[in-house]
């Protein structure tokens, strides 16, 4: 990707949103996301951190080493030796989004943990992809003898079928079965793991009502996928208030355009009346 130095970390986010899932890189985009935050953030200085702490891992590997035995020596190094973990103290920081904020304090959500794994697992051979889990981001791997679902928020541990179950049962309620788990155990391409973790900031900023920061938010999200409903109908619900009435009407109106079907049909069109009629007082 070339980049001039007076663009933008959205300008060089929205460049490398338009590569492919092989070409795209992950570690750089989610760094871009903290630029955005913070100007003063130096991507390649936290990509040469990643790269550090792989090569150093790296040594200590037999060239042969096989897939396990990669990924305990993983676990063993992130968790063990470099201290990285959850930050259950205060789960809904900001800072746990930020790649670089995770690097350097060495505390996390799943999906940021995950990333660091992914990244530093890729440069040490392992064939790492990331699950899109409902309610907690998972990392998967194929071993010989199969696949292996890790959890790196859990220093990597392996959860079972029945750990799975429960989470899902956790997150969403209803049926359960093995082979409705199995089925969400799906890949996650780049885009998605990027779009999950803005979701996350989304997510904190809206309940915080930081209502500018979070659409900047939006922003970055409607990069990955213009039309998304969900960011539609958000963005319709932060221009609400801010008072911005004719902004809110139009991308509301748009949302049950988008979506006539959505469980929250019905308290969106109450807003989308109660908006036509601050608009018109606006004429």
């Amino acid at each position: 990707m070339i980049v001039t130095a007076n663009e933008s970390a959205l300008a060089q986010f929205e460049k490398l949103a338009r590569l492919t899932d092989d070409e795209l890189d992950l570690a750089r985009a989610a760094l871009l996301i903290a630029k955005g935050r913070d100007a003063s953030v130096d991507v390649e200085r936290y990509v040469s951190e990643l790269e550090f702490l792989a090569a150093t891992l790296g040594k200590r590997l037999a060239p042969d080493a096989n897939a396990s035995l990669r990924i305990g020596a993983l676990n063993q190094f992130l968790f063990q030796e470099m201290g990285f973990g959850p930050n259950r103290q205060d789960y809904y920081d900001p800072r746990n989004s930020f790649l670089n904020e995770v690097i350097d304090r060495r505390k996390g959500i799943p999906i940021t943990l995950s990333l660091v794994y992914m990244e530093i697992g890729r440069r040490i051979g392992l064939p790492l992809r990331g699950v899109s889990f409902p309610g907690h981001f998972l990392v998967k791997c194929r071993l010989n003898q199969g696949m292996v679902v890790l959890d790196p928020y859990a220093g990597g541990a392996s959860p079972s079928m029945a750990d799975l179950q429960k989470r899902l049962r956790d997150a969403r309620g209803g049926e359960v079965s093995r082979a409705i788990v199995a089925g969400l155990l799906v890949a996650a391409d780049k885009r998605d793991i990027l779009a999950r973790m803005l979701r996350n900031l989304k997510a904190i900023y809206m309940r915080k009502e930081m209502d500018e920061t979070a659409m900047s938010v939006v922003e970055w999200l409607m990069v990955l996928n213009p039309e998304a409903p969900e960011e539609v109908r958000d963005r319709g619900l932060l221009f609400q208030r801010m008072e911005c009435f004719r902004a809110a009407l139009s991308d509301l109106e748009r949302y049950l355009k988008l979506q006539p079907a959505a469980d929250d049909v019905d308290d969106v069109y109450a807003r989308v009346i109660e908006l036509r009629q601050s608009a018109a007082r606006l004429n």
